[in-house]
């Protein structure tokens, strides 16, 4: 088992037994969705830290997507239910790039790479990607490598 996993488990009951609502619901479905990440595919196998951070990414996506989807049709109370299971998610993700950091590495892999046009998308994306490591999300990497290119 991924020491991530093992530290969701362990924190999953920690909040059981303090009674903690909103900690314990979260962590069940954060757990939940690796389950579903592990038998996904034709064999049932243990997900790396690696492959669990990506899980907890997209849960954590679903959720600021959610929040945003109820604030915007009035619905206060579960947009902050929302936004507060995103909060629990973020203490498992690595730590996000600020724009500055992120502008500095996606021209980093982009000088390695030797990306200069619109044709190179695909591949500066993909260094693109490789060099910020998860530490920020597809979409504002996405955006600056676009920014970058001239595109």
């Amino acid at each position: 088992m991924s020491t991530l996993k093992d530290r969701l488990t362990a924190d999953m009951r920690a909040a059981l037994k303090a009674r903690d609502e909103l900690t314990t619901s979260t962590l069940r479905m954060a757990l939940a969705a690796v389950g579903t990440a592990e038998v996904s595919g034709k064999a049932k196998r243990e997900l790396t830290d690696d492959e669990v951070l990506v899980v907890l990414t997209k849960e954590a996506k679903k959720r600021r997507e959610a929040a945003t989807a109820f604030a915007d049709a009035g619905r206060a109370e579960q947009a902050a239910k929302e936004t507060a299971e995103g909060e629990v998610l973020e203490r498992y993700l690595p730590k996000q790039l600020s724009d500055a950091e992120l502008t500095e590495a996606v021209a980093g892999a982009l000088a390695a790479g030797g990306f200069t046009g619109r044709a190179q998308m695909g591949p500066a994306m993909k260094a693109a990607q490789a060099a910020v490591a998860g530490q920020a999300e597809g979409g504002r990497v996405a955006a600056e490598v676009r920014r970058q290119l001239g595109l």
